[in-house]
Order: structure tokens, then sequence, then C-alpha cells
């Protein structure tokens, strides 16, 4: 039989979730149900579905990695008599089977293993079939009472860039998705960088006939020349001249929604904040503020004047 990592198409280093990805693809891509009639799609399939069985099972797939099973599930003996086909004392150590009850009292027998015939699927390569084929194994045909419900679509993952005049004017967001459809964004209060929102619904399409995945939307913010976000809060360096932090001044200052005025306290140090409220972001508990922080700004040009005024008062203290 076929080396089990060719059949998949992987390589030997191949993680869990490498060799699932794998099988799903290709058992899809050649189930019986697909290939009506077709021996070579059968036979294929089978052995796709043996593959999986050794791989899948981290024991078997270490002892088939040290050539202590064939690619069948085997052992590798010699010096002990076996018919062809058998395993050790003519039992195949790669099939058993399980019987269980279902609802209604309904039996069913499950194989594991391969035989040559059928699908020879193991209880969680028969699972991940079930995402693509529900009732007895064709589409349309009788609701088995053990066949898992239909399985839903992939998700799917967008981002989206927002600005802080969106956020603050409770703008819906354009949102183009990777299934082509282009869907509108309600931005949360509190909405942060790098959040994700979930759409639901808004995914692949189920190809079993069950729910649509989601849309997974990253928000990305966009750098605004003037504000910087902290949460529900925004932040403002503002200059202002010596003369007006010695002794106090009104100034004009911007804000997302328009310019407002504020009070600058006499013997206002560089670094001081001013909170204007309610002048932030929307934020689960209301707006938050507008924080102005206060940066001293020399003349570019020297002054005498000044330089005389500060010479004074220097020698003064």
């Amino acid at each position: 039989m076929t080396d089990p990592y060719k059949v998949l198409g992987i390589s030997k280093n191949a993680d869990e979730a490498a060799i699932k990805r794998a099988f799903r693809k290709l058992a899809k891509e050649n189930h019986p149900d697909r290939h009506a009639g077709d021996t070579k799609a059968k036979d294929k399939f089978s052995k796709i579905n043996a593959a999986y069985e050794i791989l899948k099972d981290k024991e078997k797939r270490a002892a088939y990695d040290r050539g202590e099973i064939d690619a069948e599930g085997k052992p590798r003996f010699t010096g002990f008599n076996r018919g062809a086909g058998e395993g050790f004392g003519g039992f195949d150590p790669g099939m058993y089977s399980e019987t269980r009850s279902g609802p209604g009292g309904h039996t069913r027998t499950f194989h594991f293993g391969t035989d040559g015939g059928g699908s020879g699927l193991g209880g969680d390569a028969d699972d991940i079939l079930r995402s693509f084929f529900t009732g007895t194994g064709r589409r349309g045909a009788a609701q088995d009472p053990f066949s898992a419900r239909p399985s839903r679509g992939g998700d799917v993952e967008a981002s989206v860039a927002v600005t802080l005049e969106d956020i603050a004017a409770g703008n819906k967001m354009r949102v183009s998705l990777p299934t082509g459809k282009t869907v509108a964004l309600n931005l949360p209060a509190g909405v942060a960088d790098g959040q994700v929102i979930r759409l639901k619904g808004q995914g692949e399409a189920s190809l079993s006939g069950g729910p649509a995945g989601d849309a997974l939307v990253t928000v990305r913010l966009v750098r605004h020349p003037l504000f910087s976000a902290e949460g529900a809060n925004l932040r403002l360096d503002h200059p202002i001249n010596l003369d007006q932090a010695v002794l106090g001044d009104k100034i004009t200052v911007p804000t997302l929604t328009g310019k407002v005025q504020i009070s600058v306290p006499p013997y206002s140090s560089s670094g001081k904040s001013l909170r204007l409220k309610g002048k932030g972001l929307p934020g689960k508990s209301g707006n938050g503020d507008l924080l102005v922080t206060l940066r001293i700004v020399l003349p570019e040009e020297p002054d005498k004047a000044l330089d005389k005024l500060m010479k004074n008062w220097r020698d003064k203290r």
C-alpha cells in the first residue's frame, strides 16, 4: 500500500491540524457520492481513509514511522506464519468494530480501520465527513438517526479603518468581506483599536444546508494628527506662551465636534492638564473627557525685553 504521507500529500513532520486539513480536502473531493460509478475514485477514497486512520492516531503514526506496522496498520512480524491479508494470529489489528445504540432504539455498527471495502472510516473521520454529507451518505436521502446536524459554514476575516471622528459621530462603517459582500457595521460604544467584532451569519455558506459562518472584523484605528485615544478619553497637547502660563489666559482648543474656549490658570506649568468633560469618545458608561496638556513654547527668535525680564527675575531670586 502507498505511504500514507504520500496519499495525503503531506510531509512527515506535519502536525495534527495539517493532517486533518489534508484529509478533509481530499475526502471531500473524492467522496463516492460525487463520483457515482467511478471505481477508481472509490479506491482512492478508501486509500485516503486508510492513510488518515494511521496518521490521526499518535501511537499508530509513531509505530508506522518506526517501521513496526505497515501502511495498513498491520504489524511487520518475521518468523511467524500468517495467512494472506491477516495480522498476527489471524487478527487484523487495523480492524475492529463497535456497536452503538441511537435514538428510537436503533443500533449501528462502526468499523474502525480498513478492510478493503467500503469507506473504512474511523470515528473521527466519520464525524468529519458528516459535515459534508447528511442522511445515509447521499444528499437528499432519508435522515439517519445517527447523522450529525448539518455543519455551519466557515468564518471569514476582514478589517475596517476607523477614524476618531467616525467613532464620535457613531457612523456606520462599510466593510468588504472575502465573500464579495459589503455589509454595514455599527461601531459599539467603547470600541478600541484591534478589537474584533463578530457579524453573525455573514461568513461562508454551509455546504450541507447548515447555518452560514460569521464574519470577524478587526477594527484598525486611523492615527489622528491632533488627538490620541486612551479608552474613551482623548488627549491633546496644546501650546501656550510664557506670559499665558504666568499670568493665565483664555485659549481656544479644538475638539472632535468643534472649537471651544478654556481658561488657563495663572502660573500653569508645562505638562499641566485641563479636563473638558464629555468631549471624548462614546464609552460604555457615557462619553469620555478631553484632556488638554499645556506645553509652554518660547519665541523662536531672541527677544531682548524677555531676556532683561528674565535676568532681573533671576537676580531677585
